[in-house]
């Protein structure tokens, strides 16, 4: 038999034992509960580094803009000559960068912009069942509508615009196709007024020849620059705001000239826009950006490639296609 010492000997190392055993599994347990610390995000140089392209690199190896954006292109608008292109010849969907040619073929045709426009159950998108905050059978003044198409891509206010042209909204689209033969758009065609049917193409090549042309009505170059625009419907007790979809016309950092975004599933996100940057009046169109904010990201790579000197404004650069068809004038 064992002692009484003996037995609590034994006792004592049990009880260690047991401790921590239970001590061990506790901890086991915490740090399976615990969450996992996060890597922190590299850098990189090609495709990648997340939706909204914050990770890319500004350059690649070869001095060029590291750019996400399916189709670009960058044009010094003093010469019409090709400063970046990537699938710059390429037919793609616009989506609302149709809204510029819109707005061209309603002031072309001196339609009186104060005068009031009611919205119609036909200006409601049932093609992709976008939203909208102007009510059906109120009425807004027809420069407000075209305001609102431009600075925040409202689709009743550009369907509005078309439907209320003259002869109807057959006779806008006819002449935004005659409107694009005009000025050398050579791949674009028009099917709608506010660039939500996927049949609304043009390469990034023309689309900055339609920027050029755009840039020359002071009114787009306002309308669609403006940060918001406050509407007063009827009977209501307040106004309702709207921002620019572009968020880079409130950046101090940026003077744009001309700014219009677009997007449909079809089309990914769009951009374009006619802006100075380093004193040389620049146009840049971006295609198919894949993240949310990938085409801003591109607009800033571009921007702070322009700034570096890495590229000489006026001259072309290795790896670039031809220059587009047409002459762009620089906007008056």
């Amino acid at each position: 038999m064992l002692c009484f010492q003996q037995i609590r000997r034994q006792s004592r190392i049990f009880i260690r034992l047991a401790a921590g055993l239970m001590l061990a599994f506790a901890l086991s347990a915490l740090a399976q509960s615990a969450p996992a610390k996060k890597a922190a995000p590299q850098k990189v140089s090609g495709k990648g580094g997340g939706k909204s392209g914050a990770n890319i690199a500004d350059l690649t190896k070869d001095g060029m803009p590291n750019l996400m954006s399916h189709a670009v292109m960058v044009l010094d608008q003093a010469t019409g000559r090709p400063l970046f292109t990537k699938n710059a010849d390429t037919p793609v969907p616009i989506a609302s960068i149709t809204k510029l040619m819109t707005a061209m073929i309603v002031l072309e045709a001196k339609q009186n912009l104060d005068e009031p426009v009611v919205i119609d159950r036909a200006d409601v998108d049932t093609l992709k069942n976008s939203r909208s905050r102007l009510p059906v059978g109120r009425a807004f003044r027809r420069e407000d509508l075209m305001r609102l198409a431009l600075m925040a891509s409202e689709n009743r206010a550009a369907a509005a615009l078309g439907r209320t042209y003259p002869g109807g909204v057959s006779a806008a689209i006819k002449a935004m196709n005659v409107k694009a033969k005009a000025i050398g758009l050579h791949s674009a065609t028009f099917v709608d007024t506010t660039g939500l049917a996927s049949g609304n193409v043009a390469s990034p090549q023309d689309l900055a020849l339609l920027v050029a042309e755009a840039s020359k009505y002071p009114q787009i170059r306002e309308f669609s620059t403006a940060p918001t625009l406050y509407v007063t419907l009827p009977n209501a007790k307040h106004a309702i705001g709207f921002n620019n979809t572009n968020a880079l016309v409130k950046n101090q950092g940026w003077n744009i000239g001309l700014s219009k975004t677009g997007f449909i599933n079809e089309a990914g996100k769009c951009l374009v826009m006619q802006a100075v940057i380093a004193n040389n009046p620049v146009i840049i169109v971006l295609m198919d950006s894949w993240g949310r904010l990938t085409r801003i990201g591109d607009a800033t790579r571009i921007k702070k490639w322009i700034e570096s000197g890495k590229v000489a404004v006026n001259q072309r650069v290795g790896g670039v296609t031809a220059a587009p068809s047409a002459a762009i004038a620089t906007p008056k």
